[in-house]
């Protein structure tokens, strides 16, 4: 199985501006709220979002975030997240399409939500180990994933997780595991 092209993106956001319902259902702004509150230290230097869509969670990292890195390779979803984040200095959006084009860079905060699935196995895989490299010392990974099968897509967010764990080679410091979803955080607890 391959991964989902940008044109898949394209589609759904051209058709509905919020196609996952992100400013409106309860459940994204509690998942929301949940990833923000689950960070384990209030400001962060460096930040990359992979996957912004129209940048809702983009918006609210901003105030968490010295520079923050947003990205997504669809361009219907960048055209969206530019009017949302607009005015805040110091996000900056690029289109990337992942792995490929993970960015030379080092962060001490990366949000990987709602990404694993979309990509192939082996893409997934890739993308597990540029995001470890690209992990300062003491820097903090966030992944938060929907649990169920998507049609289309050959990972759930249970096997999205257990690739970052071995890309990682550790378990989880925080993980909250609910029906729906999964939200788990990777740290040095010494240096968090």
């Amino acid at each position: 199985m391959s991964s989902l092209t940008s044109g898949y993106f394209d589609e759904m956001f051209r058709g509905d501006p919020d196609p996952w319902s992100f400013r409106s259902s309860w459940y994204e702004r509690r998942k929301r709220g949940l990833i923000l509150a689950s960070l384990p230290r209030g400001r962060f230097s460096s930040g990359y979002e992979p996957a912004c869509a129209n940048g809702e969670t983009s918006a609210e990292l901003a105030g968490r975030v010295d520079s923050l890195l947003c990205s997504d390779f669809s361009v219907e979803a960048l055209a969206l997240a530019r009017p949302r984040l607009a005015g805040l200095e110091n996000v900056r959006l690029a289109r990337h399409c992942l792995p490929a084009d993970w960015p030379q860079e080092r962060f001490d905060l990366i949000v990987l939500g709602e990404l694993g699935y979309y990509l192939a196995p082996g893409d997934w895989a890739n993308l597990c180990q540029c995001a470890a490299a690209s992990l300062e010392p003491g820097g903090v990974l966030v992944a938060c994933h929907w649990r169920h099968p998507i049609e289309g897509c050959a990972l759930a967010g249970d096997a999205v997780h257990e690739y970052l764990a071995r890309a990682l080679r550790t378990a989880a410091k925080i993980s909250h595991v609910e029906r729906d979803f999964r939200l788990e955080l990777w740290f040095d607890e010494d240096a968090a």
